[in-house]
């Protein structure tokens, strides 16, 4: 199977080119990506720990999901396609931002990604992908804000700049 490429984008998220995903961590070049944020009627957040065999941020807590949009998708069909895929559940999903940020890994590899951020919602657990997801939880903003306070080395970097830059941006979302 052909590793998956990611869409190279220039500062204005204009598409100029595709490169094999690994290869563009590598070279820690600007592309497209997205994170998806899920609350249930009580206001809490799903967050998922990544599994243990992801190539960065293992077993670190994040928001619902997040990968990257294919060639010709829409950023809503990949959050789509990716909710259903790690998690196993789809919902009608809305963009409220969108962000650049880049942050190199222990292992050689950078994250220098042109983030879309959707929310949606749901009220079931969901049914995890192990290959993608160790675990999940729902947890309020505040015990996140908290959690993430206490503990950030448990959290994956674009969760944490999400969560710490755009908080408001968040809760308006929602």
């Amino acid at each position: 199977m052909a590793e998956e490429q990611v869409i190279l984008v220039d500062k204005k998220d204009n598409q100029i080119g595709l490169m094999p995903k690994m290869e563009a961590h590598e070279k820690a070049l600007l592309h497209r990506a997205f994170s998806v944020f899920t609350f249930n009627d009580k206001g809490e957040l799903l967050l998922q720990q990544r599994a243990a065999d992801k190539y960065h941020s293992p077993l670190l807590w994040t928001n619902t999901c997040c990968s990257h949009q294919r060639n010709g998708e829409t950023s809503l069909e990949a959050g789509k396609r990716r909710l259903q895929e790690e998690m196993g559940f789809t919902c009608e999903l809305e963009e409220v931002f969108s962000f650049i940020y880049k942050a190199p890994f222990d292992n050689g590899l950078t994250e220098h990604e042109l983030d879309h951020v959707m929310i949606g919602s749901y009220n079931e657990n969901p049914i995890i992908n192990p290959e993608e997801v160790e675990s999940f939880k729902w947890m309020t903003l505040e015990e996140v804000k908290v959690d993430m306070e206490l503990q950030p080395e448990i959290y994956t970097v674009w969760f944490t700049i999400i969560f710490n830059k755009y908080y408001h941006r968040i809760v308006e979302g929602k």
